[in-house]
């Protein structure tokens, strides 16, 4: 009998487990996790934050006794410390002291940690990052006892916008605060103004192209001071700049570290010593456009990577095909979608890029309640190849299934043309004859003269 211990319990390491599980039900598969939160959606924080999920227990995308079900033994709270791989143990200390739990074939998925910048004031009461569970459940409690009527969120990455809708649903003013010249700094300038300007319709402050210096504790406030003298006072402070792969432990065993200090693995998510593999937001990505390794932390990268590994580590040969980098993001009513590279990324690994910038109707404009779709198509001018797209849009507006059509162009290397060609969907109240992101094909065509 095959013992599979993987380290980490949020989607690549319970990915591991049920899919070694399907293939061998007389694995015995164990988890070892530091938190008591095994498989919660983290990124369903933010609308348990909101409101909009009443109870955080539903964030669990499976319960412990649905886990145990499943054959999988859950050691919760329960820290690895020390990896042997001599005697293929693994050291952890638990709620009932310290233990060294055997293992025939080890999966690492010890996942990604907030970014603490040092930033003056950080430590103070008041101010939190926030990532897992633990950090979503501090911010609710202070919700409930402290009241905080003001807000300053310091990053307006994906979880800085998620969280200055969450807060405004709860009644609290926020400011949010950003480095880079518009929000939501993945997608092009343009789009973070137009989803900027639309969160400032809801209320929210949006400062952006400014950098924070400090956070001071007043009397009874806190206090966020920039770069440039700005100052707003606020009652909690959120400070979510990014995150970064744990790896001490993948250190301490040797393991060679990659991109940004990620473990470094091969296709088959197998790392540098035998018999241990690594999956998730801990190790490097590799990218099939980038025909390289990246670091780019998502749960969806997460749970394939994870499924490789429980694979692989019962004999098989699967390849992770790579990511795209593919991500949505509701903010309020707008959502924001993209996938592949941005022109100013493509050109920086030697692609002759060009964007093709459209706006059209989500449906056709005659059927009522037509909003406006904002995308960007990237192509390659030699090949016509297409090499990425953004899109901007309401709530109803299918910018999630849109998007998703782009990365499908992106995963099969196709042209253009062939997007154009797709045999899509249509009815006026969802659509055009020719869907918008085919519009976007069409217009990339034409703008660049591109014989047919």
């Amino acid at each position: 009998m095959t013992r599979l211990l993987v380290i980490g319990g949020s989607d690549a390491g319970v990915s591991a487990c049920l899919r070694a599980r399907e293939l061998d039900p007389t694995v015995d598969a164990a988890m070892v996790l530091a938190d008591a939160y095994p498989n919660y959606s983290i990124c369903g924080l933010p609308m348990f934050l909101g409101g909009e999920v009443t109870d955080w227990h539903t964030l669990a995308h499976r319960t412990h006794e649905e886990l145990a079900a499943a054959g999988i033994e859950v050691h919760a709270r329960t820290r690895a410390v020390a990896i042997d791989p001599g005697r293929q143990t693994v050291r952890a200390v638990g709620p009932d002291g310290e233990v060294d739990v055997p293992y025939d074939r080890l999966v690492i998925a010890t996942g990604a940690e907030p970014v603490r910048p040092p930033l003056p004031g950080i430590e103070h009461d008041g101010v939190f990052v926030m990532h897992g569970m633990d950090d979503g459940l501090a911010i609710d409690a202070f919700l409930a006892t402290r009241a905080p009527e003001r807000a300053v969120i310091v990053g307006a990455g994906y979880i800085g916008c998620e969280m200055a809708d969450a807060l405004t649903r709860r009644g609290i003013a926020v400011t949010l605060m950003e480095q880079a010249p518009a929000v939501l700094p993945t997608v092009d300038p343009a789009l973070g103004d137009i989803l900027g300007e639309r969160m400032g319709r809801q209320g929210v402050e949006v400062l952006a192209g400014v950098r924070v210096e400090a956070i001071e504790r007043t009397r009874q406030h806190l206090r966020v001071r920039t770069a440039s003298g700005l100052t707003r006072v606020a009652d909690m402070v959120l400070v979510v700049v990014g995150v970064r792969p744990v790896t001490d432990l993948a250190q301490s065993l040797g393991l060679e570290l990659g991109v940004r200090g990620a473990v470094r693995v091969g296709r088959g998510m197998e790392t540098s010593v035998p018999n241990v593999w690594a999956a998730g937001d801990c190790v490097e990505t590799w990218h099939r456009l980038l025909n390289g390794y990246t670091y780019l932390p998502l749960g969806t990268t997460a749970h394939k990577q994870g499924r490789i590994a429980g694979e692989n580590a019962l004999g098989a040969s699967r390849v992770y095909e790579g990511t795209l980098g593919t991500q949505v993001v509701k903010v309020f009513d707008t959502v924001v979608g993209r996938t592949g590279l941005s022109e100013a990324e493509a050109r920086q690994v030697g692609w002759d890029a060009a964007t093709a910038k459209v706006t059209t109707w989500d449906h056709k404009v005659y059927y009522p309640g037509a909003q406006a779709l904002h995308l960007r198509l990237v192509a390659d001018r030699q090949s016509g190849r297409v090499l990425g797209g953004q899109i901007l849009g309401s709530y109803p507006s299918e910018v999630a299934k849109r998007i998703d059509v782009v990365a499908v162009a992106l995963h099969h290397g196709m042209s253009v043309d062939a997007m154009s060609d797709l045999d899509l969907s249509y009815t006026p109240p969802l659509s055009s004859p020719w869907d918008p992101v085919q519009m976007a094909a069409q217009a990339w065509k034409s703008a660049l003269r591109v014989a047919p």
